[in-house]
Formats: C-alpha cells, sequence, structure tokens
C-alpha cells in the first residue's frame, strides 16, 4: 500500500517480478481460441496463441535487454549513462562517460530499457530531475494541500473522466487509484492553468503512475511532457497545436507513403480520425502497454519526433490492406486491429526507423511553423462561424 506522505504514495504491487511466460491451456493451443492474461503492468490482455507466443519472446528480450543495462551498471556506475558531475547539464547537454559514447545510449534506448529501471532513467533524462530540482522540496505537497477542496470546470472534467480511464484495471480503477490520479492531473491543472485539463492526459498520467511508482515523480514527468518534451498548445482549449501536428502528419505521410496517402485522399479519408487519439494519448490507449512504454522509452530521449515515426509506421505496416480498402470504416477497422495486437515493440520501431527514413526534430520543427498559420486561420475561422451561429440563434 501507499506510504504516509502524499508525494511519496508508491503502486501497491511489485511488476518488476512478474515478467513471467504465458501459457494459454492445452484446448486454447489447440483450437487458436481468443484467451485473456494480465501484462506485467496488470492490464488484462486479449489476443490468440499466436500473441501469446509474441508476448513470450517479448519477455525474453526484456531479460536479455535487463542483463545488458545491469552490466553496464555493474562495471560503469549506477547512472553510467550521464555526465553526473554537473547536474545542470541533464537536460541540455547529456553526456556519457569517456567510454560510452552517446550513439552506445541510444541504441541501448531504442531496444528498450527495463521496466526496473524505467522511473529513474526516465526521470533523469527527461529533464524531470532538473525541473524538480529548480523549486522547494515540499512544492509537489504544498501544492496537493493548497487545491484540495477546490472546484473548477477542470476539475470537474477529471471528476468525469478518472472512471473511465483504463476501467478494469486492479489498481487504476480501485479507489486509491482514482485518488492518486486525480490528485496529479488537479495539481497540475492548477501548476498549468493555461493548460488546465484536457481529455487524454487522463491516460497519460495514469500510465506514468504506474511506471514511476510515486506521484511526485509522475507528476513531473507530466510536467516536463507538457512544457519541454512536446509541442506547445497540445492541450489547450483549441487543440491549435494538436491540430497542427496533425496537419503536419497528413504532410508526411504523403511524402513518406505517396501510394497510402492518395488511396486514403480518393476514398475521403481524413487521418486525424485516427491519429488525433494516437497524439494525444501518446498511443497509451491504442498499443499494448509494453509497446506504448518502448515509444516513451524514445519520446523522453530523442523527442516528439518518434510519435511521427510511430504513426507513419503503422500505416506502412499495413500498406497492402489500405490499398484494399474501400470504404472509411474499413481503414479505421484496419489500423484499430493492427494498433491493438502490436505486441512486439521491435516490429513496429524497426519499421519506424530502418523503414520510414530519417526525419530530424530540425526538420518538423520547419514543417510546424509552415503549416501553423494556416492552421490558426482555420481555427479562428471556427471559432467566428460558431460566434456568428450563436448570436443568430439569440
Amino acid at each position: 500500500m501507499y506510504a504516509t506522505q502524499q508525494s511519496r504514495r508508491n503502486i501497491p504491487f511489485d511488476y518488476q517480478t512478474q515478467v513471467i511466460n504465458y501459457r494459454p491451456s492445452i484446448y486454447a493451443r489447440r483450437a487458436n481460441l481468443t484467451v485473456k492474461f494480465q501484462d506485467i503492468y496488470l492490464f488484462t490482455v486479449e489476443g490468440n496463441v499466436d500473441d501469446v507466443n509474441v508476448l513470450n519472446d517479448v519477455r525474453e528480450r526484456i531479460r536479455q535487454q535487463g542483463r545488458v543495462w545491469w552490466a553496464m551498471e555493474a562495471s560503469k556506475g549506477a547512472n553510467w549513462y550521464l555526465q553526473t558531475q554537473d547536474s545542470s547539464t541533464l537536460k541540455t547537454s547529456l553526456k556519457l562517460s569517456g567510454i560510452v559514447n552517446a550513439v552506445t545510449l541510444k541504441k541501448l534506448i531504442r531496444k528498450g530499457i527495463p521496466p526496473v529501471l524505467r522511473p529513474k532513467v526516465w526521470f533523469t533524462l527527461s529533464g524531470a530531475a532538473k525541473k524538480k530540482s529548480m523549486v522547494p522540496e515540499s512544492y509537489y505537497s504544498d501544492l496537493t494541500k493548497a487545491t484540495e477542496g477546490k472546484v473548477t470546470a477542470a476539475t470537474r472534467q477529471i471528476d468525469h473522466d478518472i472512471p473511465r480511464t483504463f476501467p478494469g484495471h486492479p489498481w487504476l480503477d480501485s479507489p486509491d487509484g482514482h485518488a492518486a490520479l486525480r490528485r496529479v492531473l488537479v495539481v497540475y491543472s492548477f501548476r498549468d492553468s493555461y493548460v488546465g485539463y484536457c481529455q487524454g492526459l487522463n491516460y497519460v498520467a495514469a500510465l506514468l503512475l504506474l511506471v514511476m511508482k510515486t506521484e511526485e515523480d509522475a507528476f513531473w514527468m507530466l510536467a516536463v511532457l507538457l512544457e519541454n518534451v512536446l509541442v506547445n498548445d497540445c492541450y489547450t482549449n483549441n487543440l491549435s497545436g494538436c491540430h497542427v501536428e496533425q496537419r503536419v502528419f497528413k504532410d508526411l505521410l504523403a511524402k513518406k507513403c505517396p501510394r497510402i496517402a492518395a488511396h486514403l485522399e480518393a476514398l475521403e479519408f481524413d487521418v486525424s480520425l485516427v491519429a488525433t487519439e494516437w497524439f494525444l494519448c501518446l498511443f497509451s490507449k491504442s498499443l499494448p502497454t509494453e509497446t506504448t512504454l518502448r515509444v516513451w522509452d524514445i519520446l523522453f530521449d530523442e523527442g516528439a519526433k518518434v510519435l511521427f515515426h510511430v504513426a507513419l509506421a503503422i500505416f506502412k505496416m499495413k500498406e497492402a490492406e489500405l490499398l484494399l480498402a474501400q470504404h472509411v470504416g474499413d481503414v479505421i477497422d484496419i489500423l484499430q486491429k493492427t494498433t491493438h495486437h502490436l505486441f512486439d515493440p521491435d516490429e513496429l520501431l524497426e519499421v519506424a526507423f530502418d523503414k520510414i527514413g530519417s526525419m530530424t526534430t530540425n526538420t518538423i520543427s520547419k514543417e510546424r511553423k509552415k503549416l501553423e498559420p494556416a492552421v490558426m486561420a482555420e481555427l479562428d475561422e471556427r471559432v467566428r462561424r460558431l460566434n456568428s451561429l450563436k448570436a443568430e440563434e439569440h
């Protein structure tokens, strides 16, 4: 259970010890029936026996990758991946020791951070540790107390969304889980009243709680994500940043997967129908948990460009099927089935980085700047039309 200090509450189960093999019954193996089981974060997973076999392979790779990281820790020290002499340079000039270079770290992270090390590695690489160090130690607990009992539009929406966040999870969908998630979201809504709260953040914060194991660390990870890692205005009232990301993604799809883009345009399919949720929830509602967290491993190290790599890869992996789709509903069905069964993170990430081609953060930033004026003009026009309709009604 949780400790008494609010900011130090720990998730009441130890997922690190649950890297187990899944064994469906002999009847399921014979009939290839759908089976249900729990992943290492205690989410209920539904799939066929092929999916179970894939998950067992993934678990073994997690073990092997863990051995690599532990060997590095044993030989180079607990924080071998950082220049620890000057903590003020954690985010802006990440450096490795003289023995291990940045390319090695990047490759290791792309292969996955072991679950037991994720909290520490994320917290440091993302810049959350630096952000936390710049405020008084009691910042989170003080803000928690100060916001207790306060009611705003954001807190009302949070209260509405929490029961619908990963229903059925043994901890998140419990009184303790609801309370912890509410505190993290409410406190952040007061920290940044401009963002406040946006639907989608509930899923992101919930997964951060499971990984980081304490409320306070989950809060700081949410803060660094919204304030430093992702593009500005993704979660504001008009979602302007998210609209820009969708336009950038549409253009990238046309460049990287021209046949798919042309076919979808002929079907009058808008990619934002699926990609909006991907970008707002950072794939947490779409991909299996471990696959999502592998994407986040790279997100906290390399930045938001990984979201475009992964979104493009999902389309690329199903190019043949998508080109045969005759209706918008067919496209949505193909993409949803694909994401829900992407149990092998390496399969997805191999396509994302080896077959999509290079995309630098600078290139994507230039695309954003180029497309932002048109997107903002469309949003302004939409507001004018809504206001005009309201005026006519009165």
